[in-house]
């Protein structure tokens, strides 16, 4: 079951259940999360440059690596976060703030939603002192800790890391191998089981909603 910096970065993290339920109420722009993944199914495929498709590759791969369950990078993630940034999803169509933000230019053809994943690779510049996306995974998993703990910190919400990594989970949780591998999912549930013995290791079910908190 593919964990790590989905859980293990941030000690304020959401679980499944909100994170799944977070996605579906994604509604600005095109809509929902699934609606992001229809397009990319059409071919539809963002405005990211190479620098910046190369950092969301790792980015992704970084919070939801391959274990016993297939990752974002083979669940498609990267190609679903830049859509949805070049949409201006999860409220990335505003400016975002931060000593690592830089306003865009008048007249810039690059989508707001990309500014937000370019300060976190300015962040991650000076931290790793060059390139991030060159160096070796485990000093990139450190130096992304890093900048996690101050994301999830109280008071972090509006921080471009909180933004994206959002996004990536809510992209992974709404993909198909996210929701039929990672997750369970049962199209047709069985008999009504009032208890069912959950385990360290239990499945959260796709398909089940009766928890979700709509607000």
């Amino acid at each position: 079951m593919a964990q790590d910096i989905r859980q293990g970065l941030s000690r304020q993290g959401v679980d499944r259940r909100q994170l799944i339920g977070a996605g579906l109420l994604l509604t600005l722009g095109v809509g929902t999360p699934m609606e992001l993944w229809r397009r990319r199914a059409d071919g539809e495929s963002g405005s990211a440059d190479a620098g910046q498709r190369a950092l969301a590759e790792r980015l992704c791969d970084l919070v939801v690596p391959s274990t016993d369950t297939p990752g974002a990078i083979a669940a498609k993630v990267p190609d679903w976060l830049l859509l949805a940034l070049s949409h201006g999803q999860a409220g990335t169509a505003a400016q975002p703030d931060g000593p690592y933000a830089i306003a865009r230019s008048v007249g810039s053809a690059t989508p707001m939603g990309l500014t937000w994943l370019d300060a976190v690779g300015r962040q991650l510049t000076v931290l790793a002192k060059g390139d991030f996306v060159s160096l070796p995974p485990r000093v990139q998993h450190d130096l992304l800790a890093r900048i996690d703990a101050e994301a999830f910190a109280p008071g972090g919400e509006n921080h471009a890391w909180h933004k994206i990594k959002d996004l990536i989970l809510t992209g992974y949780y709404t993909s198909e191998i996210g929701g039929s591998q990672e997750l369970r999912y049962e199209l047709v549930p069985g008999r009504w089981e009032p208890d069912i013995p959950i385990g360290p290791h239990s499945r959260a079910f796709s398909s089940d909603w009766t928890a979700v908190d709509f607000g």
